[in-house]
């Protein structure tokens, strides 16, 4: 499900501090943005976080939740976003330095993507 209005408003204040942070709706959830990243997902007004191997255990301490996923042929496929701890919604400036460990896993998986997709060019190149 997607994210509330009013969850969605008060996460772009929250993570203001990013920069440009908007929300798209995506595959029955909402996709969390800072200047075109996807760096977090929302479903039913539960934030997540992208995480990658530099950040992934920071928040498996944090949370015993698991990962957002989905099934596929009878295979459970991880989309590496992670439920962020409770905790941070009472600490805004502690919810933006997990924001930014979020984005900065966005953009390091963003640029291993680049990097191995055969054909792709980057729009810094066209």
């Amino acid at each position: 499900m997607v994210a509330s209005d009013s969850f969605a408003e008060f996460l772009r204040e929250q993570l203001a501090p990013l920069g440009r942070v908007t929300m798209r709706r995506m595959f029955g959830k909402t996709g969390v943005f800072c200047d075109g990243v996807m760096f977090g997902m929302v479903t039913n007004d539960t934030l997540y976080f992208r995480v990658d191997e530099h950040n992934r255990a920071a928040f498996e301490e944090a949370e015993p939740f698991p990962p957002l996923n989905y099934g596929k042929k009878g295979r459970t496929i991880d989309l590496s976003f992670w439920r962020a701890p409770e905790r941070l919604f009472d600490e805004p400036d502690e919810l933006v330095t997990w924001a930014r460990t979020a984005l900065a896993a966005a953009g390091r998986v963003a640029a291993k993507r680049e990097r191995t997709a055969p054909g792709r060019t980057s729009p810094r190149r066209r």
